[in-house]
């Protein structure tokens, strides 16, 4: 049961696991499990997402197999009304609603009506709205999560019968997609950043013992015959240290705001970090202020200062012209002796954890010969300001070889 919908997940590459579509039929089967559509989507949602980037594109899969379910036919309903109506009827009518299905003639004749209605539609196919035919958010007494009456009508949901009639204005929750702005293509906010940043953890005791050793008092007091010997440890913190550079102006100028959302989550997340501003690319000397940036400080003093263990994070859409790069003298804003390459070759062999962080659409990279230039030099360690991009690159800083693949 529902495991074309399982497989469906799995296709678009959603991580839903086997254990937890076990689950989620367990509580099919119990109190929890529901004959709504809505309710199974409410259900599938919890039982299945684990993270809040996945939830428009289980939204948008969820839409697509109920879309695709098709219509109950005619040969596999009984000549009479099913138990599961006649109990419907018994439990959740109320005597004004049992008078009104009277007047119309009673539950057989419901039953008949119903079954004349579908066999004259059954040439038309899945049908969604209106007030007569049987399909999906209509106004007939048939049908699924429509809007009619309970006393007077039943739904039919894509094979699995619902004894409850009538829906919610016929609103179908999955396409209202309040969660679309958490796909995992869009650009960051301080929020998101925030999270994807997180992936990045070394996680060190140092420091005073404040934390109570639970494993350590356990060991220590079995071989304390049982008397309690309390043990400390110092807590675990994320002790990992960061140095960012950012490229400003130019054409940066558009990622002003994407870039401060960026710094202002870095800023919130490391306790240790450091940064630095550059123009194009990073030639002899870098600024700590772009107000004061005549205040240069040497880039072998940063490199000598900062240490191996720093993970270094460029930031900038790499987009110049390639002589800035490649050559002597190529800069657009004074006379560089050495040539970019030359710099960042330095950077790349003093720092083996260093990853290039390029805001504008990966699509589009392969047009820029500097780009292309830049993600060479990387090692393909180029990944889009996005937050699956900004996610895979705080993986590559702990561990190198992941590469971005567009």
């Amino acid at each position: 049961m529902f495991l074309d919908f399982f497989l469906l997940l799995r296709k678009h590459a959603l991580p839903v696991t086997l254990p937890e579509y076990l689950t989620l039929l367990s509580a099919l089967r119990s109190d929890a499990g529901s004959t709504s559509v809505e309710d199974f989507y409410y259900l599938s949602k919890t039982a299945l997402i684990k993270h809040e980037q996945h939830l428009d594109l289980f939204d948008r899969l969820f839409g697509e197999y109920i879309t695709g379910q098709q219509s109950t036919p005619l040969e596999s309903l009984p000549d009479v009304p099913p138990e599961w109506l006649k109990d419907a009827i018994e439990n959740q009518l109320t005597d004004e609603d049992r008078v009104d299905l009277d007047a119309a003639g009673g539950v057989d004749a419901l039953w008949q009506q119903f079954r004349e209605l579908l066999d004259e539609q059954n040439a038309t196919g899945p049908l969604f709205g209106g007030s007569r035919w049987i399909g999906t958010d209509g106004t007939s007494p048939f049908g699924t999560n429509g809007m009619g009456s309970s006393q007077e009508g039943f739904n039919l949901d894509s094979g699995e019968k619902s004894p409850t009639g009538g829906n919610r204005s016929a609103s179908k929750v999955w396409e209202q997609r309040d969660y679309k702005n958490l796909d995992d293509s869009i650009e960051l906010n301080t929020r998101n950043l925030k999270m994807a940043l997180r992936r990045l953890r070394i996680l060190t005791r140092e420091g005073v013992e404040d934390e109570l050793d639970i494993d350590g008092t356990i060991d220590s007091t079995s071989r304390n015959a049982g008397l309690l010997d309390i043990q400390m440890q110092p807590s675990r913190k994320n002790r990992v240290k960061v140095l960012m550079l950012f490229d400003v102006g130019g054409s940066m100028d558009e990622h002003i705001e994407l870039c401060s959302h960026l710094f202002s989550a870095a800023r919130y997340q490391f306790k240790h970090l450091e940064f630095m501003y550059f123009h194009n690319c990073v030639y002899e000397t870098l600024w700590k202020d772009n107000l004061r940036r005549r205040e240069r400080v040497p880039t072998w003093e940063v490199l000598h200062k900062y240490n191996k263990d720093y993970k270094v994070i460029f930031v900038g859409d790499a987009a110049m012209s390639p002589y800035e790069i490649t050559m002597a003298k190529g800069s657009v804003e004074h006379y560089n002796e050495e040539a970019g390459i030359v710099w960042l070759d330095r950077f790349k062999a003093q720092y083996p954890s260093l990853v290039w962080l390029n805001p504008n659409v990966a699509a589009y990279w392969k047009y820029t010969q500097s780009t292309s230039l830049i993600r060479e030099w990387s090692g393909n360690r180029m990944f889009p300001l996005t937050l699956n991009g900004l996610e895979q690159a705080m993986k590559s800083l702990k561990n190198p070889k992941v590469v971005f693949v567009p």
